[in-house]
């Protein structure tokens, strides 16, 4: 039980049925946002408290709070989904729960207890669930995030105060248009994560990181950058923000390889998912290794069959093609394949309701 007892602040002005419905219609991605949001704080003789659901809306910080000069933030991403019925749930947010914790010890932050986690992920949601689209694909993306408040510029030790916070954005069909496969450029001179470093938290300052990457795989006409080691540049790791998974063969004896999990890498809820998801449905699965060579290779002998990445924000994207500064590929026939589609319904079917859900991964809110 959550030993945190919520004030509860409504908003006086939320934005009309009229609005809503309007907006709801095509919220497109992270543009728009609900009536309320949660905010805890954090200090090292109080622990969590002072704990809120209050209006959507501006929050004042110290210019020297020590998260804008030395980046002491971590960020969480999960959704929740209208079911058939009217209900609306929510998809792992245990799992959400534990890796925020995880990131908070390396990035010496307090941990919150899950269950507060989970709470305050219930409390925004069901007061805010007029917001939960009823369109098939929409959901409602949640933005729990942490960040150091303390006021001081020293920078021999982490900040002694934190807020918590969450948000939601009603979110569209990341495939409004339909699956496109994209091109990934092979970045060979930007390096997402080292050993030892910050790859395995989910911490903003990995993704500011790749900015530069990403803007060269556009460069290149791509539509995303893949990450490699950052030791001998050539250890295949992530797409973008997303994991990668390779898919061998088809038909009844398909296998799927993704790389595992070093330190380097963001241990995805939704690669969790499709690892737990892939066995069940006949399909093996192994965490290893693969290289840009094997990958290349494997395609063009035909061994290879589909690439994809995965994440919470599209679930699946298909890869169709690679470039890098002395090679290019295409993968099978260059459009989305049979297993990535398959898993993808199969995982939507689970979080929209339609299939069964042996796993307990939906969290029914209200």
């Amino acid at each position: 039980m959550s030993t945190l007892d919520f004030e509860i602040i409504r908003n006086e002005n939320p934005v009309s049925a009229e609005d809503r419905a309007g907006i709801l219609a095509d919220p497109g991605w992270g543009q728009h946002f609900t009536d309320h949001m949660i905010t805890i704080r954090y200090h090292k003789t109080k622990g969590w408290h002072d704990a809120k659901l209050q209006p959507y809306g501006p929050i004042t910080l110290d210019p020297a709070a020590q998260v804008l000069h030395y980046a002491q933030e971590l960020f969480e991403g999960l959704k929740a989904y209208r079911q058939a019925d009217g209900s609306v749930v929510m998809f792992r947010p245990f799992a959400n729960a534990a890796r925020m914790n995880t990131s908070a010890k390396r990035m010496a932050m307090p941990e919150i207890p899950e269950e507060v986690f989970v709470e305050a992920l219930e409390l925004l949601v069901s007061t805010d669930r007029d917001w939960v689209p009823t369109t098939e694909g929409h959901s409602l993306y949640l933005r729990p995030f942490m960040f150091a408040t303390t006021r001081l510029l020293g920078v021999n030790q982490p900040a002694d105060e934190y807020l918590f916070m969450i948000i939601a954005s009603p979110s569209g069909n990341y495939y409004a248009r339909g699956i496109k496969p994209v091109t990934v450029w092979l970045s060979q001179d930007y390096t997402r994560a080292a050993p030892g470093g910050t790859g395995a938290a989910k911490t903003g300052g990995n993704y500011a990181a790749s900015f530069a990457g990403q803007a060269q795989a556009v460069a290149h006409g791509c539509d995303q950058v893949v990450w490699l080691d950052a030791v001998e540049h050539r250890w295949v790791e992530e797409v973008g923000s997303m994991n990668l998974m390779f898919v061998y063969g088809s038909g009844a004896q398909p296998r799927i390889l993704t790389p595992a999990l070093t330190g380097t890498l963001l241990p995805g809820i939704t690669r969790d998912s499709m690892l737990t998801l892939a066995p069940d449905l006949g399909i093996q699965v192994e965490e290893g290794k693969i290289n840009i060579d094997e990958w290349q290779h494997g395609c063009e002998s035909g061994e290879l069959t589909e690439v994809f990445g995965c994440g919470t924000a599209a679930i699946i994207s298909p890869v169709g093609a690679v470039k890098g500064a002395d090679r290019a590929w295409t993968i099978g026939d260059g459009e989305p394949g049979p297993i990535s589609m398959r898993l993808r319904e199969e995982l939507i079917g689970i979080q929209f309701g339609r299939r069964p859900d042996p796993y307990n991964w939906v969290h029914k809110v209200v």
